[in-house]
């Protein structure tokens, strides 16, 4: 069972994206994070098979970002010679030194961000790039001049679509208005942005979903698989282009990649 014949389009921007993508947070960071279990961080043999993993079960989007340690820098080598099997998706605006993220909106920063990402990622374009919210989403966005750096990244050719990551209602609509995506968190727990994968569906824009599984915290009753039940919600949404899943362990990966694969071949409507 793999996801290579559902992929589907990223709203309207052209790209077309396996519908589960592979979070990389667990490749380059295990401080600061909110998972039920701890992990450890996979050396390179092992981060290097679950790629082949991800890649032979039909996953084709990777979710990166400055603020996940060191898993840029992991992925530019790790990716070498397969950059034409990956989109892939990074941010900017929060950075992660010393146990702590800290934040900085500025274009300038921007750019220098950008720069950096496609020297650690050994790419000349992301394919997707994210302001990473501390939340103040709408602020973010209406003052600090970064989503017109962005557009101007886009138009030399360095990303190629562009979005936020953010926390609210208010900010994933503003950034659709202006942008090419948003990511938001949408699971069985927690659904007070369903709004913006409404506004999505109706406008053509590309939604992420973050935190699918509620970062491993997802319970139900005895006997109901948290997994399918995660994915019926999803992906029984027209909005949802991809979620992000961050499994670091090969069976996991597979059993969520052939319980998506059922779900959305059985319980989903018709891509329009």
């Amino acid at each position: 069972m793999s996801l290579h014949d559902l992929h589907r389009p990223l709203g309207s921007t052209g790209l077309l994206v396996s519908p589960l993508g592979l979070g990389t947070v667990k490749l380059g960071r295990d401080q600061g994070v909110k998972y039920p279990n701890g992990f450890t961080i996979p050396d390179d043999a092992a981060a290097r098979n679950l790629l082949a993993q991800a890649r032979d079960l039909g996953i084709n989007l990777i979710d990166t970002a400055p603020a996940y340690g060191v898993s840029e820098q992991r992925l530019g080598p790790l990716l070498r010679g397969q950059r034409q099997d990956w989109l892939i998706v990074s941010k900017v605006g929060e950075e992660f030194d010393n146990g702590q993220s800290h934040y900085d909106f500025s274009p300038a920063h921007a750019r220098f961000s950008v720069e950096r990402s496609l020297q650690r990622l050994q790419t000349d374009c992301i394919d997707l790039l994210l302001v990473h919210s501390d939340g103040n989403d709408v602020a973010i966005l209406r003052d600090s001049g970064i989503y017109q750096t962005l557009a101007d990244l886009k138009r030399e050719g360095k990303i190629r679509a562009f979005g936020l990551s953010g926390k609210t209602v208010e900010g994933g609509l503003l950034a659709l208005e202006q942008g090419d995506c948003a990511m938001v968190t949408y699971n069985l727990a927690e659904q007070t942005e369903k709004p913006v994968l409404d506004h999505a569906a109706a406008h053509g824009k590309g939604i992420l979903i973050k935190k699918a599984l509620a970062s491993g915290h997802v319970c139900l009753a005895a006997g109901q698989d948290p997994v399918r039940a995660s994915f019926e919600l999803l992906f029984g949404h027209p909005g949802v282009s991809s979620a992000i899943v961050g499994t670091i362990n090969p069976q996991h990966l597979a059993a969520n990649v052939a319980t998506a694969a059922v779900v959305i071949r059985d319980y989903t409507a018709p891509l329009r």
